[in-house]
């Protein structure tokens, strides 16, 4: 597997958001948005919805799916996140969406969400 250059662990790190596409089971694709984090040289991501999130039982079920964000469009394949990262991964959620505290960053700090979270690999 290939890894993260510099360049696209700085873009993708400092994304508002990328956007995940899918397939769906017709063939079609679906574009989600997603809050992305940066954590050493990895991308963390997670669902609001926890497990009932679309995107994220088609990322899981497929074993990746295609990003895009500041200007870079990816191939991924996906790994749940290891469960020592997790609180750092909490806090660069924190510290990144600080701003969405009373509203969306709750549900993404809560355990439904936290135990989805994935990292972001370069498909080969």
């Amino acid at each position: 597997m290939t890894t993260w250059t510099r360049q696209e662990l700085d873009r993708l790190g400092a994304a508002e958001e990328l956007e995940i596409t899918t397939a769906r089971p017709d063939g079609s694709l679906r574009r989600t948005p997603i809050w992305v984090v940066r954590l050493g040289d990895d991308l963390y991501v997670r669902s609001y919805r926890g497990a009932d999130g679309a995107w994220y039982r088609r990322t899981t079920d497929q074993a990746g799916a295609r990003i895009n964000a500041a200007g870079i469009e990816r191939d991924v394949a996906v790994d749940h996140a290891p469960e020592a990262t997790l609180p750092a991964v909490d806090d660069a959620y924190r510290s990144k969406y600080a701003r969405y505290a009373d509203d969306y960053l709750p549900p993404m700090l809560a355990a439904p969400a936290v135990d989805t979270t994935l990292r972001l690999r370069p498909a080969d």
